[in-house]
């Protein structure tokens, strides 16, 4: 069966594929798909589903292992071509539970055994979809409301050529911030040049960043542009701007201040049209009250402030962040992971994130990298965790209580943002009452957090709307 024709308004909704003979079962999955948002298909026999398959190509496939022309087994072989890429969900019966896990092993993504709970089923649906498309953020730089509030106001000045002091933890995500400002603005087809002060040796930086003439100093056999000059009408990065010794601060003050410098060893004064941002993990006042940093440089680069919270304070970012850099990695390693086990997700929910974004990116990599299965565990995300940590004693166990609440605080959050914050339709599906559904709310501090629609988390404004049940061909 096809689907019912697609609106615009259910571009989002995910086209489910239910093989499945039994006609009560397979019209009940139709119909609770249907109300949960989905675009099910329906098919009887393997042939059915062979035949339907060249020509529909579903976000995932729900099939029963017995079917009354072919298993599971011989249809998953012979449409293994249609379906790469397909999350695939057999449900079988206790006797089939060693071909479910053959089947596994194999290529499928997972098995039910019957009789099971259909919330039990909706949950996997919705994990397997999840790890396929991901849950994009509401914005570019994030789902969390810091990072939201962030993006506002990098969008907002844009295209403004007042200097931008990026500040946050190393790790947090600061040259991200600063690429998406290029991206966004004007300046988006000219350079972007990102330095790392810190990582220049002091005797080049001012030779890399404002550029030497032929002869200027010994080695110096040609002319060499800077990076100040290489930026163009682009956006001059200077990351780490903390570490830049006190001779080339006062050569950077002039060039923000007159938007002009010289290469070492010249004589003319060079225009710069770039756009400064700057970036850095140091307390500047502090460096200004040692000595350290220039009072007037720090006037002068600070006019537009940006604080990139650590990943520890925008925890909604987490998840989103997993599965993107966990899409990232299976495509460049050519791994067949699909996503995490509820476990891992529960674990990075509560975890510190010392390292910030940084870490997580490192940590998904090396799990991605030695994986050896479709689902990333607790144990491969964060291996290691009761050894001890270069003498500073063992690795604190995150409690239970508090990853109870992380798991349930996101689940809480993601049901309102599919009920559009409609607070009855949010208690149903969670089967609680709704004056249970606010006391959770209230101890999980969501009550005064606004959450965005589901459609802004999907990346499409119409994510959150259902259709009428489908009818059985």
């Amino acid at each position: 069966m096809l689907p019912p024709e697609r609106s615009k308004d259910a571009d989002a909704a995910a086209v489910v594929a239910v093989i499945e003979d039994d006609p009560i079962m397979g019209e009940a999955l139709v119909d609770r798909l249907a109300i949960e948002g989905h675009r099910p298909l329906w098919w009887s026999t393997g042939g059915e589903a062979l035949s339907g398959l060249a020509t529909v190509r579903p976000d995932l496939v729900v099939c029963d292992i017995r079917l009354p022309d072919m298993s599971g087994e011989d249809l998953l072989l012979a449409a293994a071509a249609r379906l790469r890429g397909v999350p695939v969900l057999f449900m079988t019966g206790f006797a089939d539970i060693g071909q479910a896990v053959r089947l596994v092993k194999a290529g499928a993504d997972d098995y039910l055994t019957k009789p099971f709970p259909i919330a039990d089923l909706l949950a996997r649906i919705e994990r397997l979809l999840r790890a396929r498309r991901g849950a994009a953020p509401t914005g570019a730089l994030g789902a969390s409301a810091p990072m939201r509030r962030v993006e506002r106001l990098l969008r907002r000045v844009a295209d403004v050529d007042s200097t931008l002091l990026i500040t946050g933890e190393s790790g947090a995500g600061k040259e991200v911030a600063a690429r998406f400002v290029h991206q966004v603005s004007r300046r988006a087809q000219a350079p972007f040049m990102a330095v790392n002060c810190a990582a220049v040796p002091a005797e080049l930086i001012d030779s890399e960043l404002f550029g030497h003439e032929k002869g200027a100093f010994t080695g110096a056999h040609a002319l060499h542009r800077g990076y100040a000059e290489r930026a163009g009408g682009g956006i001059l990065f200077l990351d780490e701007v903390a570490e830049l010794p006190p001779p080339v601060q006062a050569k950077l003050l002039r060039l923000v201040q007159e938007r002009v410098f010289f290469r070492v060893g010249g004589e003319t004064a060079l225009p710069c049209t770039a756009r400064l941002v700057c970036a850095t993990n140091a307390d500047l006042e502090a460096r200004v009250r040692d000595g350290r940093f220039r009072q007037d440089l720090l006037y002068r680069i600070n006019v537009i402030p940006v604080v990139i919270a650590p990943l520890r304070e925008r925890r909604d970012d987490i998840l989103p962040l997993l599965l993107a850099y966990l899409r990232h990695y299976a495509d460049s390693f050519g791994s067949p992971v699909h996503g995490f086990t509820p476990e891992a997700e529960a674990r990075a929910l509560a975890h510190g994130w010392p390292g910030s974004v940084r870490e997580l990116r490192n940590r998904v990599e090396r799990a991605v990298a030695l994986a050896d299965g479709a689902w990333i565990g607790a144990d491969a995300l964060f291996p290691g965790e009761a050894e001890t940590e270069a003498g500073s004693g063992p690795v604190p166990w995150p409690p239970l209580a508090a990853v109870r609440d992380a798991v349930e605080r996101e689940h809480i959050a993601a049901t309102l943002r599919q009920s559009e914050g409609q607070m009855a339709r949010a208690a149903d599906l969670l089967g609680v009452g709704r004056t249970t559904l606010w006391e959770k709310m209230r101890r999980l501090g969501l009550a005064a957090e606004p959450l965005a629609p589901l459609g802004a988390v999907s990346g499409n404004p119409n994510a959150a709307t259902a259709l009428a049940p489908a009818s059985r061909p």
